[in-house]
């Protein structure tokens, strides 16, 4: 999709339409999570701090997520697509892979399934999309992305060596600006030349198993299946503070509304969690984490700030200036697998999670909080 969150912004509010968009936090250190076309051309990409988008383009308005929305919109995308394959890979929200090798008797080529579903995308959702028709997920990915914006480009197999050679280095999957400084620093500028680099020397470069990949990537070969509907590994939330957090109590409550969050994703997902994860990051951008595995998983709020709680006290971090607290989840398994231990055990918090659930789903975000919460003006 293409500014997925600027564009879904813009559909709900029709007035921005044309302008710069910035969608992403307004404290001092918010950074941007989606700019329109029309910001991207001042300078602004996503994951700039706000506060320097806002100096290259200081006209922009600036929107704060709404990921409940973004969420909606992405399921009736999912949709979409699974009316075509069932072979669908989400990446995030706005982005999948889809293997159509088994549709194109019923939807013509994969080019003409393409546009076809760009055309659903805009009449159905009114949203914009770029597609990328090729070999392979890796092919097919830096085609939309070339594609962009809302356009699609068709990459046959035969011209695959041509399409690639003449591309920088930083279009190979995995390549980010320190190995391709450190390419570049020895010559070494575009694809059609990591290609053609020895196996050794190559490895000399960037080491025997990035060697081994971007040798591939290179040659544009890339095995990997489209792999649909893959469980999530994990969840979590984090939050950066406008300004350093010294105080473990303002900890404790953030804490409880990244727990809230987290808890309601484990339980949207119909998961629960084995491994909680406390992680902090200080003023002096030195980050820690410590984690503890459950005897049984939960997928309750109220649990998961007890453990993350604990491991905050046993840190003892006497007013020691934090700049981020997150807290995360792993080791996931099937939501039925958090009752089998407990059921002789009170379950008024997951009774009153579940009522929670059904308030928000009817009546949005906010209809439900804790008390706690009540004076935290996020």
């Amino acid at each position: 999709m293409d500014a997925f969150y600027a564009s879904v912004e813009v559909l709900a509010d029709p007035s921005l339409a044309g302008r710069p968009v910035l969608v992403g936090g307004q404290g001092g250190r918010g950074v941007v999570a989606s700019a329109s076309y029309e910001a991207r051309a001042m300078g602004v990409g996503s994951a700039m701090p706000m506060a320097r988008a806002l100096r290259l383009c200081p006209d922009a308005v600036v929107v704060s997520p709404d990921f409940g929305r973004y969420q909606q919109v992405s399921a009736q995308l999912n949709e979409i697509f699974l009316s075509v394959t069932p072979l669908v890979e989400p990446l995030s929200l706005d982005e999948a892979f889809l293997d159509v090798g088994g549709s194109v008797r019923l939807f013509g080529s994969p080019a003409a399934l393409g546009a076809a579903l760009r055309r659903r995308i805009a009449d159905e959702l009114g949203l914009p999309a770029s597609v990328g028709v090729a070999p392979n997920k890796f092919l097919a990915k830096l085609c939309s992305t070339k594609a962009k914006p809302d356009g699609l480009l068709h990459l046959p197999a035969a011209d695959v060596a041509d399409f690639l050679r003449p591309l920088g280095v930083r279009d190979l999957w995995g390549v980010g600006e320190q190995t391709a400084a450190r390419l570049e620093r020895f010559g070494v500028r575009t694809v059609g030349e990591v290609a053609d680099l020895p196996p050794a020397t190559l490895a000399r470069l960037v080491g025997q198993v990035s060697a081994k990949q971007l040798g591939h990537l290179a040659r544009g070969a890339d095995d990997r299946p489209v792999v649909p509907l893959e469980a999530a590994k994990g969840m979590s939330a984090e939050e950066t503070f406008d300004r350093d957090v010294d105080d473990p109590a303002v900890l404790r409550r953030e804490l409880l509304r990244l727990a809230e969050k987290v808890a309601r994703r484990l339980r949207r997902g119909q998961v629960a969690a084995r491994t909680i994860t406390l992680k902090l990051r200080y003023a002096n951008f030195v980050t820690i984490t410590r984690s503890k595995t459950l005897a049984v998983p939960t997928d309750q709020a109220t649990e998961l700030h007890h453990e993350v709680s604990a491991m905050l006290d046993a840190l003892r971090l006497q007013r020691v200036r934090v700049r981020l607290v997150g807290l995360g989840t792993a080791n996931l398994v099937p939501q039925s697998a958090s009752r089998q231990l407990g059921l002789l055990d009170d379950d008024r918090w997951a009774l009153l999670d579940s009522a929670a659930d059904d308030a928000r789903s009817r009546f949005g975000e906010a209809a439900v909080t804790r008390g706690a919460l009540l004076d935290d003006d996020r």
